[in-house]
């Protein structure tokens, strides 16, 4: 698979676009697989350059708001985007400014997501797998 990076309206793609079978090719935008279908079946795909396909990128989510905090309360907010590998408090657990708070995957690395203050959880706004992005409220302290 050939791979390529794209930007479009100021989002960054990672595409890889696989062997041409038939009319069809398979394409991976982000990891996730497409199958692409040529308008017509060509008499020959020259190696170099392939024919044109009909790609349908996915339109990205708008980056959730955060959650409003509560009354006097804090969020702990997500510092990049990622996936919600564990979250390590519960609702009800006292947290210290710096106590690991979520596991978050960023770029095939983890990273732990800590406290900035000391507090009480009243919400979490996450689940384990959930995709965040930049910005978006993870823990809400009281």
């Amino acid at each position: 698979m050939k791979e390529y990076k794209y930007k479009i309206n100021g989002t960054e793609y990672k595409v890889a676009v696989g062997d041409l079978v038939d009319d069809t090719v398979t394409v991976e935008v982000n990891g996730a697989p497409y199958k692409v279908e040529l308008d017509k079946k060509p008499a020959s795909v020259p190696v170099a350059k392939p024919k044109p396909a009909k790609v349908t990128v996915p339109t990205p989510k708008p980056a959730a708001a955060p959650a409003p905090a509560a009354a006097g309360g804090k969020t702990i907010n997500s510092p990049l985007p990622g996936t919600v590998l564990d979250i390590k408090v519960a609702v009800g657990d006292t947290v210290a400014a710096g106590d690991k708070v979520i596991v978050l995957e960023a770029m095939k690395m983890e990273n732990d997501i800590n406290a900035t203050a000391a507090g009480t959880v009243t919400a979490i706004n996450v689940s384990k797998g959930d995709s965040v992005q930049e910005g978006q409220a993870l823990i809400t302290l009281g």
